[in-house]
Formats: structure tokens, C-alpha cells, sequence
């Protein structure tokens, strides 16, 4: 345990309570974990109402000193359009604020280790003296090229730009940071072979095991479940894909199947594919895991993923036998075949589906192994163990 008190500045692009989405999850629990022996506050932005009664929270419930900065993250894409004509990243453009920057810069005085969550936060840490690390939420760069692959011009342009002017910046703000962290050997693999020289390490997610238990009695027949923010591109990608070209193979063969897409913010592509047979679409739930108990089998069809994916993760805490992509599991350090389902191709997607829905004996094995998996790889305790190391490396003196 690291003896001395030091007092900690935590940036954050969102308010990181309640833990109720990928990012807000990592915050809170990385936060918890440094509040427990030392000073934390936190500035973030406010992207709306609920994130400032949530900073509220934090602040008055759990005792950690919370500055919310509103942000209006819609208006702030529209003003930063003319950074196109700049070789600056339109990432700056939607998360810079002159505002948030004077409270980081009134805080750094009295601050003994900064932490930047997601690369956007590091912008406003860059050059100002105070030890700091840089948590790569996602390796942002490298997420932007995958869009451009993915679509057509003019937004494979757009796409690809963002890619080159951001890995520019990442490599800058790398280098400016006492250790740069990732969330699996994957994306640091990457982030070496392109930013060679900064120093680096891997901190795990995990996944909240008292949390998401399994409840197999309430399972439904024939229920498939995807949980995600549904205006998140890859999800919708994903979605999509699985309801055109996977979901019809699995009807032709389980004519009463059902999938239930489970998350807020549904944008009108995904709400239409509620109008199909056999689909619904949620929107916002108050508890996913109402819908992870009731479902047989959980289906993560992303075709464009980096870092690990707390769904894939949580599902496979509530014991839910679980098929995905490449995509959507390789931050996920098990092994295909023993602790999940991997498929690619749609065929072999919906036949792996399929043999778990026709086998629900073969269905609970493989439920109960992945459970057995995160209990001994992804139990947040020994996810965050790291975060001891990085303390180590400063001086408050």
C-alpha cells in the first residue's frame, strides 16, 4: 500500500457516475479504488441533466470534490467543422474547452499526479508541469482508421484525417506522460509498433462480480440480448449487421426466436429494426440485467471494437453463454471455444447460435465456463493492482 496521502486531479470526458456505461465504469471504479487513501477530485464535463445530479453525487454522497463543466457535445461537432481546413483534430475541437482548462490549471498547483482519461482529457495537461498519466481509454487513432475502412467517401475522408491529425497528437501527449495505459496487450502491441518509446502498461477492466450473477432459472427459451449505448456507431453497425444478415439464418431454423437489443439512445435505424418480426428494441432500462437473466444466449456482433468490452465481460459474468466477433472479444483474454463462441463470417455466426440454442446442456457448460474465466481473470480488486505501481512513481515532497 502507498503510505503517503497525495492529491489527485482525475479528467474525465464524462461525469464518471453512475457506472451505468463502458467509460463511466472504468472511471468510477479506478476513482473509488484512489479515494479510498487519497484526495481525488474530479473535473469532467456535464453532457447533460443527469450528469449533473451525478456529479451531486459524487460530490455530497461519496465524498469526492466533483467540477461538472457543461458541454454540449452536439453544438461543439458543428464548431469544430472549420478545424477541417487545419491540421488540428476535430477531437480537439468537440472536447476542448477554455473553461474546463482554467479549472485544471487552478487545480494543478495543489496537485500532486493528474490522470487523463481518454486522450481528449490529456490535451489540457500537456506542458503544464505536474506529473501525469495518460489513460487511453481506447487507442482513439486507431478507432478512427477502422470508421474509415469502413465506410465511403466523403466520410472515409473525414474518417481517415481524424486518424493521421489524432495519431500526431497522441504521440505527443505519450511522450509528455509519466506512463501511458491500456486496457489489453493488444491495443499497447499497437500503440508501441506506432508511438515506439513511450513508456506503457496494461490495467485490465473488470467486470463487478457480486454484481452480475448468474440466474439460469430465468432464462427464457430462444432469447438472444445485446446491451449497449445504441447511438455508439459500433454498436449500431453491429446490430444491424446481425439483424440483415444472421439473425434470418437463425429464424429459418428457430422460427421463434427472439432478440432483444438492450440500450439507451437507440438512434432511428435501430429503432426501425424493432418493427421486424422477432426484434425489439428497448431503449433505455434502468437494469440491463433484467434482460441478461431472461435471455439463453448473449451475441456481440461488432465489426469494429478496440479495448475490451464490458458487455462481453458482464455477460459472461451472469454465466450467459455468449458468441461473438474478432472484433468484440479479442480484448477479452480467454480462449474461443472454452470461454465463448467466436465467428466472423455470418454463416458461422448464426450456426454457432444455433447449436447453443438446440443444446441447452452444451449452452449451461459453456455459460458456467466463462463465469468460472472472469471470476479468475477479470475481478476488479486485482484489475486495478496496477494503479499501486503508477503511485510509486512520484514524489509529493
Amino acid at each position: 500500500m502507498f503510505a503517503i496521502r497525495v492529491n489527485i486531479l482525475f479528467l474525465s470526458q464524462r461525469v464518471p457516475y453512475p457506472p451505468n456505461r463502458g467509460d463511466k465504469i472504468t472511471t468510477w471504479r479506478i476513482i473509488e479504488k484512489l479515494s479510498r487513501d487519497h484526495e481525488v477530485t474530479v473535473i469532467a464535463f456535464a453532457h447533460d441533466d443527469d450528469d449533473v445530479e451525478a456529479a451531486k453525487v459524487l460530490e455530497n454522497e461519496k465524498g469526492i470534490r466533483t467540477i461538472a463543466i457543461p458541454h454540449d457535445e452536439r453544438s461543439k461537432k458543428l464548431k469544430a467543422l472549420p478545424l477541417l481546413f487545419t491540421s488540428k483534430p476535430l477531437t480537439l475541437g468537440v472536447y476542448g474547452s477554455k473553461v474546463l482548462q482554467r479549472a485544471v490549471d487552478a487545480e494543478l498547483p495543489k496537485t500532486d499526479l493528474a490522470y487523463a482519461f481518454s486522450s481528449s482529457m490529456g490535451a489540457f495537461l500537456v506542458g503544464r508541469g505536474t506529473p501525469w498519466v495518460m489513460h487511453f481509454a481506447e487507442l482513439d487513432s486507431d478507432k478512427w482508421k477502422q470508421y474509415a475502412d469502413k465506410h465511403r467517401f466523403p466520410m472515409a475522408s473525414v474518417y481517415r484525417r481524424e486518424w493521421k491529425t489524432l495519431r500526431g497528437f497522441e504521440r505527443r501527449i505519450a511522450a509528455n506522460a509519466i506512463t501511458n495505459v491500456f486496457c489489453t496487450p493488444l491495443e499497447e502491441d499497437i500503440f508501441q509498433r506506432e508511438i515506439p518509446g513511450c513508456p506503457s502498461m496494461v490495467m485490465r477492466n473488470g467486470v463487478d462480480l457480486g454484481h452480475y450473477t448468474p440466474k439460469p432459472e430465468l432464462a427464457e427459451p430462444n432469447h438472444l440480448v445485446f446491451v449497449g449505448v445504441m447511438d455508439y456507431y459500433p454498436n449500431v453497425d453491429g446490430c444491424v449487421w446481425f439483424a440483415d444478415e444472421i439473425l434470418p439464418q437463425i429464424q429459418a431454423k428457430i422460427p421463434d426466436v427472439k432478440f432483444t437489443i438492450v440500450g439507451s439512445k437507440p438512434t432511428a435505424e435501430i429503432v426501425a429494426l424493432g418493427e421486424r418480426p422477432g426484434i425489439e428494441v428497448t431503449g433505455f432500462v434502468d437494469d440491463p440485467r433484467d434482460y441478461l437473466e431472461r435471455a439463453t444466449v448473449s451475441v456481440a456482433p461488432l465489426r469494429v471494437a478496440r479495448g475490451i468490452q464490458n458487455k462481453v465481460l458482464e455477460a459472461l459474468a451472469m454465466g450467459l453463454p455468449t458468441v461473438g466477433t474478432t472484433s468484440a472479444t479479442q480484448g477479452v483474454e480467454g480462449t474461443p471455444g472454452e470461454d465463448f463462441l467466436l465467428a466472423d463470417a455470418p454463416e458461422g455466426f448464426a450456426r454457432n447460435v444455433i447449436g447453443l440454442l438446440q443444446n441447452p446442456s452444451e449452452a449451461r457448460r459453456l455459460g458456467d465456463r466463462g463465469r468460472a474465466f472472469v471470476e479468475k481473470t477479470y475481478d476488479w480488486a486485482a484489475c486495478l493492482t496496477p494503479l499501486d505501481g503508477i503511485l510509486k512513481q512520484i514524489d509529493p515532497s
